[in-house]
């Protein structure tokens, strides 16, 4: 494998320089946190159907015109992506009340919410990425009124194909989260969906039963966190081909 040098580690993955300019490689680990980092494992299998899950959405993004830095697949546990300016927010997108919101507005969990409902964070883990408002966004410059215009057409556009998608094949699409990137194109610049779009990033839950099929499962100590994403790639149909591991990339400093 060829030697690359890592850019930056996160809690689920890797980046590394890609292989053109404007080009990333990004690892999709097997580590699992929740509470921003205090719980932690490593789950053999998690970062290669992460990978498969978030390359199918993806595509299926891209081909109905909503615009992704994905590239192409390169391996079970990497991507090809577009390198990307991000927005320091995270776009979460709500069809029914839990987790956070549940907590804050005393809303029982599972309640469908008259219409999704957007909210933005400030991407920080040191403060927990905390809840802002679009006044805070404009104030402090992390987005222009225009970008919050795209941002919202953009993420309402991946809540219908999401939505449809999980609901295809028995599941509720109950929140999910995107971050949105930059890319220059001569003197304009345009958004597009980023880092990637997996079970860690959504909530999803059986619609017959209600079992959750996301980070909730390792959240909450309710059984394998790979069973639960080994089923929904089942349902998709995308579950891995191969499950020989791929190891990590060989860095250099």
């Amino acid at each position: 494998m060829a030697r690359r040098k890592k850019i930056y580690e996160g809690k689920a993955k890797i980046l590394f320089e890609g292989p053109e300019p404007g080009t990333i490689v990004q690892y999709f680990k097997d580590d699992a946190t929740a509470f921003n980092a205090e719980k932690k494992a490593v789950l053999d299998g998690k970062g290669v159907l992460n990978n498969r899950l978030s390359e199918y959405f993806m595509t299926g993004l891209n081909q109905i015109g909503v615009p992704t830095h994905f590239i192409k697949s390169l391996n079970m546990r990497e991507q090809l992506v577009r390198q990307v300016e991000i927005i320091p927010l995270e776009v979460i997108v709500r069809n029914y009340a839990a987790g956070t919101m549940s907590k804050r507005l005393g809303i029982d969990e599972g309640t469908q919410l008259p219409r999704p409902i957007v909210e933005y964070c400030y991407k920080d883990d040191s403060l927990g990425d905390p809840l802002v408002s679009e006044e805070h966004i404009a104030a402090f410059g992390w987005a222009s009124q225009q970008d919050m215009d795209d941002i919202l057409s953009l993420a309402l556009r991946v809540n219908d194909f999401m939505s449809g998608v999980m609901f295809g094949v028995g599941i509720k699409l109950v929140d999910f989260k995107i971050e949105i990137g930059r890319v220059y194109e001569g003197d304009f610049q345009r958004l597009i969906v980023a880092d990637e779009i997996s079970p860690d990033s959504c909530r999803l839950w059986d619609i017959e039963t209600g079992q959750k099929l996301d980070k909730d499962v390792f959240r909450r100590d309710l059984g394998s966190l790979t069973d639960a994403y080994t089923e929904v790639a089942r349902r998709l149909g995308v579950m891995p081909k191969s499950s020989t591991p791929i190891t990590k990339p060989t860095l250099i400093n």
